[in-house]
This record gives structure tokens, C-alpha cells and sequence, in this order.
């Protein structure tokens, strides 16, 4: 499948123009995420604006935090952890494609996770580390 790596390009200039715009954002939180057009077999973002759910495992500064993307594909294997509903949507978090972002490319908030299921995906996530 050919990916709109141009439509993407035109979207994240205007991403990366935003000084004005840092989300308020907290560990735990779902939310809609710019992730784009990305090469091979990491995650894309997916419609118009490029985005995805992700989870926020790490909150590093106001500019940077580390996230898991989050998919409703039901494949199963040892990098995926099911995250529960969602929107009325089973999410599984890819915890293999795990990233850095800059908070800009952050969007509407979804969901807060549970601390139960937030624990038991950083569990996994140490232990693919």
C-alpha cells in the first residue's frame, strides 16, 4: 500500500508551527495523537489529521512525553497488552512500538486508564526492555 508521505508532510509543518498550543497532559491519559505516515511497519496515524490513540506512559517536560500507540486490531503476541474498552472500542496497546513525541502532536483526550491496567502494561513494558 502507497502512503500519502506528502498529505503527512503538509500536516506535521503545521504541527510543528503551533508555538501556542501545549496540552495539559498526565500520565495514564488516552488521547488522540498526530502520529502521521511512518515508514515500514511502525505505527501510522490513520484518517485526515495522521492520528491514533496512544497511551501516555511517561511524562519527561511540558515539550516531550513517551507514548504506546493503541490499535483495535485483535492480533495477539507478546508486544500487545489489552487496555480494555476504549471510546466502545477493545484497545490493545503495541507496547513494541513505543516513542518519544513532542506534546505538540498531541490532541483531545480520550479516557484516563485504570491504575490496575496502566501498571500491567509498564510491567510489560520493563520487561520488553
Amino acid at each position: 500500500m502507497q502512503k500519502n508521505f506528502d498529505e503527512w508532510n503538509e500536516i506535521k509543518k503545521k504541527t510543528n508551527a503551533d508555538d501556542g498550543y501545549l496540552p495539559l497532559y498526565h500520565e495514564r491519559q488516552i488521547r488522540w495523537c498526530r502520529l502521521g505516515a511512518n515508514v515500514g511497519f511502525e505505527q501510522d496515524g490513520t484518517g485526515q489529521d495522521f492520528s491514533r490513540p496512544v497511551l501516555i506512559l511517561k511524562g519527561l517536560s511540558k515539550n516531550v512525553c513517551i507514548v504506546i500507540p493503541l490499535t483495535a486490531s485483535t492480533k495477539t503476541n507478546e508486544y500487545r497488552v489489552s487496555v480494555g474498552i476504549v471510546g466502545d472500542i477493545e484497545a490493545v496497546a503495541i507496547i513494541s512500538q513505543i516513542r518519544l513525541i513532542d506534546t505538540k502532536r498531541l490532541d483531545k483526550q480520550i479516557a484516563t486508564l485504570e491504575k490496575k491496567t496502566f501498571q500491567r502494561i509498564r510491567k510489560a513494558v520493563k520487561d520488553l526492555l
